[in-house]
């Protein structure tokens, strides 16, 4: 990965000093030179053990025979390890791990060099570095031994292997002379330092193995100070293994670690794609391509799967290119371009099979692809590139796309391991991709279904002007479960709503759908706002214990604001009541702009009922803007709830915009174009019904009222060129005065009103809601309703402040002239 030769280690830095006693021992198996390290183990000096025989801290003499032919063992084998037991020197005896290693000298001489650890350290589980793990591996280990002016004398066969230097070109000769003049220079630094201090000391250098041409190795050596029998340095001798696997993979965990926070941070799958690139240059490539089907940015899986062929030649789109060389980037296309695959390419092969394709010497001038892509080989050519790799990007058996990796000023090729680490970090990031393409699939499913729910138009009929918008959350928020709607009520009135329910995402959506539902239904029972707001609550709260009592299912939190207002042309006053949402603007004719102070209401679903929906009642203006709205539009991260309310303030202020315009205004001032929460608004402008179009009687509590109202009813037709009505309409006005009378004690009152339709009510003091009858045959009363549905497009009644009212509305036919 890196070739620099700086030192892996400040050369005057102790590493952790093994636990290993070494010996160096002569042909004739006399101690020549001690360490500290074996002092501290077996509690000889140098004094008491250099020049005598090494059975010397041997088990006692009976085992003299065996230790001859353990030897004669060691000169066949030219070396051994296993366990031995020694004596120490207050004669209690030590099982160690022993390896016993031949050293060759420049006259053909030999030693041998011991090194010994005590078994009960290595129970105990610690590590004490790369030594002791090599002795316990039986892993080869380069041996050599330096007089005081570091020069070699003595050296084994496994050297030669770890840097390459034949045995005979050490020989009196410094390090300089088998590795480069910097790491040299550092390891002679640390052996000066262990013959002035006596103690064993590690560092780390990297060298060419003979074994491995293609690559730097890296190599840790454990430098030991030897002892003469005055306790003086005589040399020092060096113990070094190769760690280039053990490197290697804790870079490759620092390069995982690293992946599981960079890549991925979002939902866009661009973004993921790019974040892969930068990550993988120059930690394991010197330029990183990453491209995907095109169908996947889209937040679409491909139509295809491993293994199976479309026939259709595959279209990437670039998502990610890094490189060490800026001019590389445009090879031989930049982010989002659209890449064809030659077919006979290893990229399509990958594509197709989902296997990864490791090219570590690249001939960019041959191969089937060269001819099918000229273009591409030639911004190869001028790259510079020697190696590739191609991982396939797969999640759940499915191709989404391919990672390039090429090295280019970086001479090592690319190996195994390089392509191991490669795949790893392209799971990663396809984990990263599968769960943006479930949270899009997830997300459009809400899309649709909410918008599916949400009215296709809305209208206002006489009563109001209206527009809408709806913008639905982030990416990494999702969709939330806003709602607005626009309801057509008797006596031209119209009921304005817009609510909110807790969560994102399509059980949102779907509660959404319920509520809105629940709603429209309520206010056909034409309630008043405070208790419809009273009903939803209890609704909701009913959907909350049917989601907690459904097994094997962890129930979703269920809860919702709303605010639900009622206005009425005929008297221009407006009533409106809210459950934990924001108020609504209101904009006069003068575009002045308030906030209504109106009871708040607790959330619905909540369990509160015991605090009940209040009321509030306005009167308006012809020309005032309502604005109804969730909290997404004045909520932000930055921005606290009164600068948003300040913020729609002077967006609607705007003089002479119309509904539409004032909408694109509102959406405009967010201070974000990606809102954390679903946003919506419902703007509607107040009309008035004129007088001329509403007519009224008061009517006493007499039969002779019937006859009245009739007449009454007629000529105020007539007047409105309505008299094809005229018949249809007298019956339905005896058969309600004549319920008036008869159910009633007090006056009643006729009102008709033209607007897009023909009303006709009849109000009275009896709070009781009428009900239609099915009379027998001989029964003579109880079909005045059943008439009246028949003769009518639609008919209901209502709650009044002091009693009641049953209304009937007729189609205005093409004929009828409106006022």
């Amino acid at each position: 990965m890196n070739t620099d030769h700086t030192p892996l280690a400040e050369p005057v830095s102790p590493r952790e000093i093994p636990d290993a006693a070494i010996a160096m021992i002569d042909a004739e198996g006399t101690v020549v030179g001690w360490t500290q390290a074996a002092e501290q183990l077996v509690g000889y000096s140098a004094g008491e053990v250099v020049g005598r025989s090494a059975v010397h801290v041997l088990p006692p003499a009976e085992d003299t025979l065996r230790a001859s032919a353990f030897a004669q063992q060691c000169r066949a084998q030219d070396g051994w390890s296993g366990t031995v037991t020694v004596r120490h020197r207050d004669g209690h005896a030590i099982k160690l791990t022993l390896r016993i290693s031949l050293l060759r000298g420049q006259d053909a001489g030999t030693r041998w060099l011991v090194s010994v650890t005590d078994i009960g350290t290595l129970s105990s589980g610690a590590s004490n570095g790369p030594v002791r793990e090599s002795l316990l591996a039986h892993a080869p280990i380069g041996i050599a031994v330096y007089d005081p002016q570091l020069r070699c004398t003595w050296v084994n066969d496994d050297m030669e292997r770890h840097d390459g230097a034949p045995r005979d070109r050490r020989f009196g000769r410094r390090l300089r002379d088998s590795l480069p003049a910097v790491e040299a220079e550092a390891l002679e630094v640390v052996m000066r330092q262990v013959l002035a201090s006596g103690t064993t000391m590690v560092h780390e250098y990297r060298a060419w193995s003979s074994a491995d041409r293609r690559r730097e190795h890296a190599f840790s050596a454990s430098f030991f100070c030897l002892q003469d029998a005055g306790g003086q340095a005589m040399g020092v001798c060096s113990m070094s293994v190769d760690v280039t696997g053990n490197r290697r993979a804790r870079e490759r965990l620092a390069i995982l670690s690293e992946a599981s926070t960079r890549i991925g941070s979002t939902l866009d799958f661009m973004q993921t794609g790019q974040e892969l690139a930068d990550l993988a240059v120059p930690l394991l490539a010197d330029i990183a391509v990453v491209d995907l089907l095109e169908s996947v940015p889209l937040g679409l899986e491909p139509s295809t799967r491993i293994g199976t062929t479309s026939g259709r030649r595959p279209v990437l789109r670039r998502a990610g290119v890094a490189s060490i060389d800026l001019g590389v980037l445009e090879l031989p296309a930049v982010r989002e371009e659209v890449i064809h695959v030659p077919p006979a390419s290893s990229f399509a092969a990958a594509l197709r099979t989902g296997r990864s394709h490791l090219e570590p010497v690249l001939d960019p001038y041959a191969g089937p692809w060269v001819d099918h892509d000229p273009t591409r080989a030639q911004k190869i050519r001028e790259s510079g590139i020697h190696s590739l790799m191609v991982v396939p990007i797969r999640a759940r058996r499915c191709v989404l796309g391919l990672a390039l990796f090429g090295r280019s000023e970086e001479l090592t090729p690319f190996q195994d391991d390089d392509l191991l680490l490669a795949e790893e970090l392209v799971t990663r990031a396809a984990l990263s991709l599968d769960n943006a393409l479930q949270y899009a699939r997830q997300r459009t499913a809400a899309l649709t279904l909410q918008r599916d729910l949400l009215p296709k138009h809305v209208g206002g009929g006489a009563a109001v002007d209206v527009a809408s918008r709806y913008v639905p959350a982030d990416t990494d928020h999702g969709v939330g479960g806003d709602w607005f709607d626009v309801i057509k009520l008797s006596g031209a009135r119209v009921a304005l709503v817009v609510g909110d329910v807790v969560g994102h995402g399509i059980n949102a959506a779907a509660t959404m759908g319920r509520l809105r539902t629940a709603v429209r239904t309520l206010a056909d029972m034409e309630l008043p706002p405070h208790e419809l707001l009273t009903h939803l609550d209890d609704t909701v709260r009913r959907l909350s214990e049917e989601d907690a009592d459904a097994p094997d299912q962890v129930p979703a939190a269920v809860g919702a604001t709303c605010l639900y207002a009622v206005y009425d042309p005929v008297t221009r006053r407006c009533t409106m009541a809210r459950a934990g949402h924001p108020p609504p603007a209101i904009i006069d004719p003068q575009g002045r702009a308030t906030f209504p102070d109106m009871p708040a209401g607790a959330p619905l679903g909540l369990g509160l009922g015991l605090v009940p929906f209040e009321s509030v009642e306005l009167e308006l203006p012809e020309g005032t803007l309502l604005a109804l709205y969730t909290d997404g539009l004045v909520e932000s991260r930055d921005d606290d709830i009164d600068a948003g309310l300040a913020r729609l303030s002077a967006a609607l202020t705007q003089t002479g915009s119309s509904l539409e315009d004032l909408c694109s205004q509102v959406i405009e001032a967010l201070p974000t174009q990606a809102p954390a929460d679903d946003v919506t608004l419902l703007l509607a402008r107040t009309r008035v019904l004129e007088p001329a179009q509403v007519a009224s009687w008061d009517l006493p509590n007499e039969p002779n009222a019937v006859c009245t109202a009739r007449q009454a009813a007629a000529r105020q037709l007539s007047e409105w060129g309505l008299e094809h009505l005229v018949t249809t309409v007298e019956l339905i006005v005896s058969e309600l005065v004549t319920n008036a009378i008869r159910h009633s004690e007090g006056p009643s009152r006729l009102r008709l009103i033209q607007h897009q339709v023909l009303t006709c009510e009849v109000s009275d003091g009896n709070t009781s809601q009428p009900r239609p009858r099915h009379p027998h045959i001989l029964d003579e009363n109880g079909r005045g309703l059943f008439l009246v549905a028949q003769l009518s497009r639609r008919w209901g009644s209502r709650s009044a402040t002091d009693g009641k009212v049953v209304w009937a509305e007729q189609d205005l036919l093409s004929t009828a002239v409106a006022v």
